[in-house]
């Protein structure tokens, strides 16, 4: 399956009715209804029990719904029974091991699928990669499935494991890594390299998404409303981009026709690396 054309990922817990309401008008294009780290143990089987009224709620503008269920296969088990239904296109799975942990979630995901009489693959899988132990795996982990649609380092608990400070310092290494481990798969590197839950000065964090997605990032998970339309602006291409990626493409077209091994652009000669970016923007522009 292709890699989704995501920018923004919004996670709301699934308790948190108000949020739950509001959600589907804040512009993300993924809503992350929360079954972890929001939702104390005491509120687990709340949550479960409330997902269905909210899939329906935050989707009905077009968002795609995603359920970021919990690690330890005592909860994931019971997570993954609640949450896949048509109504959900994805599940974020935390804290991944190695590719023999999303193998074994695909195959409760598709015994959930089969029961409920699901197309196999409906839902896909967002892989979320928070231990040291883990990193080494990050490109077995990125191939496992066909339900992988992204990979990402989750920034705050990896960098607790790590006792670093959250920041581009501790996490550039193993961003890149999960850059180069998702492209390699074909599906969709998540995240940054600045801190995730730091929401207070979003200038810094508009900078942080700007070098990020220069890295290669393509899309990102926030907490706050705010955070989204500025990741939406800073990992989707920009109207200039787009524009001069079509100017780019129409010009190395008409050069090929004519027989011209060499082409010119804008006081640049273009080669095929050059053009296939420019295709690859206008793919995610649509």
């Amino acid at each position: 399956m292709p890699a989704p054309n995501w920018r923004s990922l919004l996670f709301v817990p699934a308790t948190a009715e108000k949020f739950v309401a509001r959600a589907h008008t804040r512009g993300a294009d993924v809503i992350i209804l929360d079954l972890e780290d929001s939702i104390p143990p005491p509120a687990k089987e709340a949550a479960r029990t409330a997902l269905p009224a909210a899939a329906k709620l935050v989707g009905q503008a077009g968002a795609d719904v995603c359920v970021r269920i919990n690690r330890a296969l005592e909860m994931s088990i019971p997570d993954i029974a609640a949450s896949v239904m048509p109504e959900v296109n994805v599940l974020m799975l935390p804290k991944l091991m190695g590719p023999e942990h999303v193998k074994l979630l695909s195959e409760v995901v598709a015994a959930r699928e089969a029961a409920l009489g699901m197309p196999l693959g409906h839902t896909r899988f967002i892989g979320v990669v928070e231990t040291p132990q883990a990193l080494p795996a990050l490109t077995a982990i990125a191939g496992a499935d066909p339900r992988m649609a992204a990979l990402g380092v989750g920034t705050e608990d990896l960098s607790t494991e790590l006792e670093a400070v959250p920041g581009a310092d501790a996490l550039y290494v193993f961003g890149m890594m999960a850059v180069a481990a998702a492209r390699g798969a074909g599906i969709l590197p998540m995240g940054s390299i600045g801190a995730f839950a730091d929401f207070s000065d979003l200038s810094a964090y508009r900078a942080s998404l700007q070098r990020s997605r220069r890295l290669g990032f393509g899309c990102a998970a926030c907490i706050h409303p705010a955070q989204v339309p500025i990741i939406n602006e800073e990992y989707g291409p920009a109207p200039a981009e787009v524009d001069r990626a079509r100017r780019l493409i129409a010009a190395f077209e008409a050069a090929l026709a004519e027989g011209q091994g060499a082409v010119a652009f804008e006081g640049a000669m273009i080669d095929l690396p050059v053009v296939e970016r420019a295709r690859r923007l206008l793919a995610r522009a649509r």
